[in-house]
């Protein structure tokens, strides 16, 4: 019997080497290399028999009328999909150990069954008594929901085609495992193979899933990234440990707009959903402290206003400290040049400390005009008006340039109380019916300094 050939793989991208490497010659990694036979595996696709086979057919033969969405009755969670649940769509799910992705899917998914609709939780890494624990705690009743502690793919599958259910969740695909396939579980080939039959089995029965993914030390979501392809939309479910909210983040999505995100704040008894972050963000806002800025984000299609918060102080170092939380570092480093090249601000030997306060993450270019107003309120020790909101985008040239969805960034200041939004000079010309809040459009940052001090 001819000997089974040999390969090592790395777990974090899937490069294949002869033999054993220390690091990774395309990601980089250390110690991810691991020895797994190449068999000839029998294809668990092929035996899965899902629906006829169809013929290729003119594309405009092809119905296009949708299906309705399904309503899991959790707002936020429903504006990150787009609007709903796709019938037969597949999303993938990641977070930090601990950050809520089961309690989320399990509020969910409860909520959904109230409607007569059954729903399998399948889990690979906790048993039903733990999970019954988890449901008692968050005062979850629901009879349609079935839980199954499984993690061999042709169990599942099985269970699967018997119970018929409307929706399912797999936590997580790292966890489950093909005794075809000649490695173990969570391996780049087990993974691959894994969600790949469980993708063709939602594809042709119209079974909406969830699959709940390990992330990396990165954040990003482990095992090979043609997983992220394969799936119909991509979620991140973000958080800072010292914060009780968590940020639910769309990264894509077939079925809706990306970038979206749902707020929701850890409670005893689950995840609740915060419908106007904006409010909770700037509730603990101090007043009449330099450096402190209210800028507006928007992510996805929601404005929402966060404070800025800067921190300028003589250094005592070779180099001065940039330290950054919630914004890019280099982002920051780029507007502290600007400030020093163009307004002759001396923060060559300051630290410069600069955070989203919340625990919020913001990498849009408007957001730069607050940043750079923060840093400025801080060096020069002067308080910038509680009332006034920035955005803006800030060139290397010290030009203030225009953003994208001006106007609904200046109703949600509105909306809160605001009565002045400093903002590119190119997006007041076009908004100049609106009379409230106050619009002062700035070109420079010579300009900027004339309204702000």
């Amino acid at each position: 019997m001819a000997k089974p050939k040999t390969f090592y793989a790395c777990q974090s991208c899937g490069y294949r080497a002869p033999k054993w490497l220390g690091k990774c010659p395309d990601c980089n990694e250390w110690n991810t290399f691991a020895e797994e036979r190449l068999e000839r595996a029998t294809s668990v696709r092929g035996e899965l028999s899902l629906g006829t086979k169809e013929d290729p057919a003119p594309i405009h033969e092809i119905n296009t009328a949708e299906e309705g969405r399904l309503q899991c009755g959790i707002g936020e969670f429903d504006r990150v999909l787009g609007g709903g649940l796709v019938p037969g769509s597949v999303i993938l799910i990641g977070g930090d150990p601990g950050i809520g992705k089961s309690t989320l899917l399990l509020q969910a998914f409860a909520a959904i069954s109230q409607k007569g609709l059954t729903c399998l939780y399948v889990s690979g890494e906790e048993s039903p008594r733990q999970i019954k624990m988890r449901a008692e705690r968050l005062g979850i009743v629901a009879p349609n929901l079935l839980v199954l502690s499984e993690t061999s793919l042709e169990r599942i599958i099985e269970h699967v085609k018997h119970i018929q259910p409307g929706l399912l969740v797999i936590d997580s695909i790292q966890t489950i495992f093909s005794p075809t396939i000649p490695s173990a579980p969570g391996s780049i080939a087990q993974v691959r193979e894994s969600s790949g039959s469980i993708i063709v089995l939602a594809k042709k029965t119209g079974l909406t899933t969830f699959l709940i993914g390990h992330v990396t030390k990165d954040g990003a979501i482990a095992g090979p990234r043609l997983l992220e392809h394969m799936v119909d939309t991509v979620l991140y479910f973000e958080g800072e440990r010292g914060h009780s909210f968590r940020v639910l983040r769309a990264v894509k999505n077939r079925f809706g707009s990306t970038n979206e995100i749902g707020v929701f704040e850890m409670k005893e008894a689950g995840l609740k959903e915060v419908s106007n972050p904006s409010e909770i963000f700037l509730m603990e806002r101090p007043l009449q402290v330099p450096g402190s800025a209210v800028v507006c984000s928007i992510e996805g299609t929601r404005p929402i206003l966060i404070e800025l918060q800067a921190l300028v102080s003589r250094s005592f170092l070779a180099v001065p400290r940039r330290t950054t939380i919630g914004v890019d570092h280099n982002r920051v480093a780029l507007l502290v040049a600007v400030l020093e090249k163009k307004m002759g601000a001396k923060l060559f030997d300051q630290d410069i400390f600069v955070n989203v306060a919340g625990g919020v993450h913001v990498d849009e270019p408007a957001v730069d005009l607050g940043i750079v107003a923060a840093i400025a309120s801080s060096s020069r020790e002067n308080v910038l008006d509680p009332k006034t909101v920035f955005f803006g985008e800030v060139g290397l040239a010290g030009e203030i340039r225009g953003i994208s969805q001006a106007e609904s960034r200046i109703k949600e200041a509105g909306k809160l109380g605001f009565e002045r939004c400093i903002l590119p000079a190119s997006n007041s010309a076009q908004l100049e019916h609106i009379k409230n809040p106050k619009l002062t459009g700035v070109s420079s940052l010579n300009d900027c300094w004339k309204v702000m001090f």
